[in-house]
């Protein structure tokens, strides 16, 4: 027998005969005072994340990609990588394909082995989507999955990302609720509260050490 297998073994012997207690967890204690009139939510979470270097942008569900095509010009970026199968992918190739001006549109559609090297050093920048975000920490929530992996927001240099104004939650615990995450939890998730930055090197704040140099967040208001 393994030494993981008799670590198991002696947990289920230990636990033999037990019941379960019952769930007496107060949730005030995690969302206490993590709350915020709904009209306060898209501010406090504009205010935390501006204060760490990030863009933001208001928009709406049919004007965000000519935003997007808008400030894809206006910092000289001619590429750009997307997830084609996801709605926001589909929707942005069907508006860019009527715009000469639009900048070119990338695929992430082949396993990373085979273009390793355009995604490390020709891919200046990427679109994607979130699950949500935390008012109480500026925080967007990342759920990456086949369609589009963890190294789209993690490997281009700017990340621009697309967020729904009606899934802005006031923190992780009411956000948890809302995703269902009790019934199962996502296989990754991320929580990205601005561009990355280190200050390891003499102390030095320095960004884009450890992914993007630049998130850009795109707010969808409600119609």
């Amino acid at each position: 027998m393994s030494a993981k297998a008799r670590i198991l073994d002696k947990l289920r012997h230990s636990l033999a005969g037990t019941e379960a207690l019952p769930d007496d967890f107060d949730e005030t204690l995690v969302t206490e005072p993590w709350r915020y009139p709904p009209e306060q939510r898209m501010a406090r979470l504009r205010e935390l994340m501006e204060a760490v270097r990030t863009e933001i942008h208001l928009t709406s569900q049919t004007q965000w990609p000519a935003l997007l095509a808008d400030l894809l010009a206006k910092k000289q970026l001619t590429r750009l990588l997307i997830a084609p199968q996801t709605d926001h992918g589909r929707q942005l190739s069907e508006h860019w394909s009527t715009r000469s001006d639009a900048p070119a549109l990338h695929a992430y559609d082949r396993p990373v082995e085979e273009w390793k090297h355009e995604l490390f050093h020709d891919t200046p920048a990427s679109l994607t989507g979130t699950v949500g975000a935390i008012a109480a920490t500026g925080s967007l929530i990342l759920c990456p999955d086949r369609h589009e992996p963890r190294l789209m927001s993690l490997v281009p240099p700017v990340h621009f990302a697309l967020l729904r104004a009606s899934t802005i939650h006031d923190n992780l615990y009411e956000a948890q609720r809302a995703l269902n995450w009790r019934a199962g939890m996502p296989t990754n998730a991320l929580l990205i509260s601005g561009p990355s930055k280190t200050a390891d090197i003499e102390q030095v704040l320095a960004y884009g050490a450890h992914g993007p140099k630049d998130l850009v967040v795109l707010i969808l208001e409600d119609a």
